[in-house]
């Protein structure tokens, strides 16, 4: 029988449901003997349009930035922990960039059988329906997608 995923990424972002997504790809990637990459992509795009609306001036999107990445770096770090945790290498990348763009490019560089992504957010108006990037990167990807729930027994079985 054929692996069904030789290759999976997760796209960790700092939420809740991305921790839970990254535990969940860790155990699906060791039950599957599949490599994985963790990515965490810094969303310019965004800091740049806020400038663009005067919600931010250049300095204080710059100190934003810095900031994102050395969130990117945390959780990045955290992603490495928890597969270390499982006896499983894990690749991590940080990117910058439109996030479902990034995504997208780096699925296909790594030719992945498998996107996996935290959970939706409920989604209150169609505006924020187009702008939400893990929509985006769900409708787009060259690949199947697993959307993981934010459940506490995924938690529970993960530390088991």
């Amino acid at each position: 029988m054929a692996v069904p995923f030789k290759h999976i990424v997760v796209y960790i972002d700092g939420s809740e449901s991305s921790m839970t997504a990254i535990m969940y790809a860790i155990k699906l990637a060791k039950e599957h003997d599949s490599s994985l990459t963790a990515v965490y992509v810094i969303n310019t795009k965004a800091l740049s349009e806020l400038v663009k609306a005067g919600i931010f001036v250049a300095v204080e999107r710059d100190e934003y930035q810095k900031d994102l990445i050395l969130d990117a770096d945390r959780y990045l770090h955290h992603a490495e922990r928890l597969a270390e945790q499982k006896d499983l290498a894990i690749e991590t990348v940080k990117l910058e960039g439109t996030v479902h763009v990034v995504v997208k490019e780096l699925l296909k560089e790594k030719q992945a059988d498998l996107l996996v992504l935290g959970g939706i957010t409920d989604i209150r108006s169609r505006r924020e329906e187009l702008a939400s990037e893990t929509d985006r990167m769900m409708r787009t990807a060259p690949c199947p997608v697993l959307i993981v729930r934010d459940d506490d027994d995924i938690w529970f079985e993960f530390e088991a």
